[in-house]
């Protein structure tokens, strides 16, 4: 039966990170982390433009990204 009422019972409380969540994460951090010591070996293994191709997909996650900023004249600046 649905609650109509809004009251919550049971379940987590909010926020809380659900234990398989959190399991899969650790050990998917342990696989990265041995993956970063072979990485080189990796890359070498690899054509030039696959190489290339993995460090574009993986830069979103390195560097920042960066925006245009233009201004128009005649118009207050925004800060």
């Amino acid at each position: 039966m649905a609650n109509t009422t809004g009251i919550k019972y049971g379940g987590r409380q909010k926020g809380t990170q659900n234990k398989l969540t959190k399991e899969l994460r650790s050990v998917f951090k342990d696989v990265l982390y041995q993956e970063l010591e072979q990485i080189q070996t990796h890359l070498d293994n690899l054509k030039p433009k696959e190489r290339v191709e993995l460090l574009i997909k993986l830069m979103p996650y390195i560097l920042p990204k960066v925006t245009s900023v233009s201004h128009t004249t005649n118009k207050p600046i925004d800060w």
